[in-house]
């Protein structure tokens, strides 16, 4: 009966098999937590960059704008009449436009 497996034998062997597999989960939870700090970390240094060109954009934006304000501002100043007809002919355009808008939308409710 030497080739006969007692209970105790089984026992032993399971419980040895259930303590490898706790430190292969424990393992494998501490590698899986490492990569997620790896790649969080990875994200936010690339979250952190796009912030950083967006911001650096935004500054260039509105830069250009001042300066394209600017360069408006004193051709008006240099041409006062110029600009007066400008914007009155831009006035009336819009006036037209809403005129012609009007119509067609009173026009399509009447149908």
């Amino acid at each position: 009966m030497a080739d006969s497996i007692s209970s105790d034998d089984v026992r032993k062997e399971l419980e040895k098999q259930i303590a490898d597999l706790r430190k292969e989960i424990s393992a494998l939870g501490k590698s899986i937590a490492d990569r997620g700090a790896e790649t969080l970390e990875r994200t936010r240094e690339a979250a952190s960059e796009a912030v950083d060109r967006a911001r650096g954009q935004t500054r260039a934006s509105f830069q250009q704008a001042r300066e394209q304000a600017h360069a408006v501002t004193d051709a008006a100043r240099e041409h006062p009449g110029t600009a007066a007809t400008i914007l009155s002919s831009a006035g009336i355009l819009g006036f037209v436009v809403g005129l012609f808008v009007g119509a067609t939308l009173l026009g399509n409710e009447r149908r």
